[in-house]
């Protein structure tokens, strides 16, 4: 019997990003998975103020190479890899000079949100699959956090759903209280389609709000987590009305085996637990 393989796909990780909920269970989530003997990988942004010499941060050249096409411009795809050595924790970060290379996350020095972080949220979520792709890698359970990879259900169960490597994955989202003011651009809806994805797949980003991203998030997600001790009401009204396991918040010392145990329960029907 093999491992589970668990893709992490989130926000922040600590100690690469400055110590915030997502970014600590970002840190101790993956590392307690791993030594729950399931395999992981895990992935976030290589934002603009991450010390890359003191985080030791190096491209990974045989994954690095391919432009992606959003909104007709090509954009390079590069790859770096760092690592956490006293948890043994390899993360991959996602880069591109014209997406990540401020030293900002989301918003400007004046604290306004980028105009084109729906085209950075685009490019995260479809670099990840593109690079999991490459290391020919197939998870069983990938595991989103954080509103910047909220994509990833959708692409992987309409755009992507006939590769092998993502044929019988299971994909679960956190809910956080990260809520953002406003709505990304007014196109995102059509920058964000695939082959496969069609108008009312992505209804919801009519209104491009947070709200609206985890509602299409939960869509596509075969379970969810509840990430923060508060999540907007629209939301919990939302998932109230849907036919989805989820696992209520739990604080950090008690969720690495609560989300284990949550693990298992969506797999033991799949034969990487049962053979």
């Amino acid at each position: 019997m093999r491992k589970a393989r668990v893709l992490f796909v989130t926000e922040e990780i600590s100690p690469y990003m400055v110590e915030s909920h997502i970014s600590e269970i970002g840190r101790h989530l993956p590392q307690g998975i791993q030594e729950r003997c399931m395999e992981i990988r895990t992935f976030m942004p290589r934002y603009g103020n991450i010390n890359e010499r003191r985080n030791q941060l190096h491209e990974v050249i045989r994954l690095s190479g391919m432009n992606l096409i959003i909104n007709d411009n090509d954009h390079p795809l590069i790859i770096k890899v760092a690592s956490i050595q006293t948890a043994r924790l390899q993360t991959y970060f996602i880069d591109n000079e014209d997406y990540f290379q401020r030293k900002f996350e989301f918003r400007d020095k004046n604290n306004e949100f980028f105009p084109d972080n729906d085209e950075r949220a685009i490019f995260y979520c479809r670099g990840v699959i593109e690079t999991v792709k490459k290391l020919g890698w197939s998870p069983d359970v990938i595991h989103c956090h954080g509103w910047i990879s909220s994509l990833i259900p959708i692409y992987i169960k309409l755009a992507f759903k006939d590769n092998p490597l993502f044929s019988d994955c299971k994909i679960i989202t956190s809910i956080y209280d990260e809520e953002f003011e406003g709505e990304l651009d007014k196109d995102f809806m059509n920058k964000v389609k695939l082959p496969g994805i069609a108008n009312k797949d992505i209804k919801h980003l009519k209104n491009p709000s947070f709200v609206n991203l985890m509602k299409l998030a939960i869509d596509f997600s075969d379970a969810v987590v509840i990430g923060s001790p508060t999540i907007p009401d629209e939301l919990t009204a939302y998932l109230a009305m849907q036919d989805k396991n989820v696992l209520s918040y739990h604080p950090l010392e008690q969720l690495v085996s609560e989300v284990h145990g949550f693990y298992e329960d969506i797999l033991i029907n799949e034969s990487v637990l049962s053979d």
